[in-house]
């Protein structure tokens, strides 16, 4: 996903400039990395109802940067970020279950 000249500080500064972006509601770039361009499609596929988007690209953003300060070589996927908050609220409802 990375360019061979690309640093992970360099990389976290492009994605948080990247969601803030988003967050304001006006990009205004026309030119994009191919990563860039892969989180804002997987972003759209996802269909974030607008009255939980912003929230939730701001734990989104939280997620990744934490994973980047602790060595991710790139940002995780939005769908991949919201399949794991799926499957942990999963693993602790059937850990709180009474059936036996």
């Amino acid at each position: 996903m990375l360019g061979p000249y690309e640093d992970n500080e360099l990389v976290l500064a492009q994605f948080n400039k990247l969601i803030n972006e988003l967050l304001r509601g006006t990009i205004n770039r026309n030119c994009f990395r191919p990563w860039e361009i892969e989180i804002l499609l997987d972003i759209e596929n996802c269909n974030l109802k607008d009255g939980n988007k912003k929230e939730t690209l701001r734990r989104y953003q939280k997620f990744v940067q934490r994973q980047m300060e602790r060595g991710a070589p790139s940002p995780v996927t939005l769908s991949n970020y919201l399949s794991g908050l799926r499957a942990k609220r999963e693993a602790m409802a059937g850990g709180h279950s009474s059936e036996g």
